[in-house]
């Protein structure tokens, strides 16, 4: 019997550190400045992506790994007697989980399953998890792949953006919107819709805290019905508030483990600083 592997990209924002504890495969998305290539996570940081967005006042594009890339990454792991289970980023939003598909037909039949997170960010990471607990518990391919099913139709993703900049840069806004929005300190909240869109939710006006808050209360309404391994507190250059945020959910809920992450390149480029989300599964 193989042994299984699970494999995510970039975008699932889980601390490197765990990421290699747990010898997760991660495959990178694409960030792009002109002509020039970076690769999420490996070569360009949120904060070099912000100091060039700030020098030259537009953002770049992202794009999601070839399925050359992902043939690149999967067969060693095969080739080394693995299954592979790869979580991806929702389909709705990239065409990375239609590029993994096609690298695993390239590969012996059964050996690299793919699974559709219909998610993003560490809302990709819960899931990421839970498969990572399961292997070790002894659970076949076929069982944690519909265990994934089942639960990625129970997350709950919110964030809140600080500024209409960034979606106004991304030409998701218009001059107008921008401009309304930031004389009345206006923050739109974002969700994850179950297909695996974004929608947008909601507006806050006033203190980015409020905003904060608001997540918080969104959360600790649903208390009764947390799946209580882990909540998720997103950020992008926001840990005062992330900490904050801990510290409630900690107190206010009975999650075994509230944890911090930071939103990486791919997500900040659309999102922008002071970003902050909360993420987390229902039962």
């Amino acid at each position: 019997m193989n042994s299984i592997r699970i494999f995510a990209d970039s975008t699932c924002d889980l601390p490197s550190s765990w990421l290699q504890e747990h010898e997760v495969g991660i495959v990178p998305l694409y960030v792009t400045f002109g002509q020039d290539v970076y690769c999420d996570g490996v070569d360009i940081t949120p904060r070099a992506l912000y100091d060039r967005v700030s020098r030259e006042g537009l953002l770049p594009k992202t794009s999601a790994p070839s399925p050359a890339d992902f043939l690149h990454l999967f067969a060693p792991a095969v080739k080394a007697g693995h299954d592979i289970i790869y979580i991806s980023l929702s389909s709705a939003l990239s065409s990375t989980f239609a590029n993994a598909c096609i690298a695993a037909k390239e590969l012996p039949e059964g050996a690299v399953t793919v699974v559709d997170s219909l998610n993003l960010s560490s809302s990709i990471g819960l899931l990421v998890m839970k498969a990572v607990h399961a292997v070790s518990s002894g659970h076949s391919v076929q069982e944690i792949v519909s265990m994934l099913e089942q639960v990625r139709g129970r997350i709950e993703t919110e964030f809140a953006i600080d500024s209409l900049d960034y979606l106004y840069k991304g030409g998701r806004c218009s001059g107008m919107q921008n401009l309304i929005g930031s004389l009345l300190k206006i923050r739109p909240v974002i969700k994850v819709t179950p297909e695996g869109s974004l929608t947008p939710a909601y507006k806050i006006r006033g203190k980015r805290d409020k905003a904060a808050e608001q997540l918080l209360r969104n959360c600790v309404a649903n208390r009764d019905r947390l799946d209580e391994d882990v909540i998720f507190v997103v950020h992008s250059f926001a840990e005062e508030e992330a900490r904050m945020m801990q510290t409630v959910l900690r107190e206010q809920t009975n999650a075994r483990q509230v944890m911090i992450t930071e939103a990486g390149c791919v997500i900040s480029s659309h999102c922008g600083p002071q970003t902050i989300a909360i993420m987390y599964a229902t039962v």
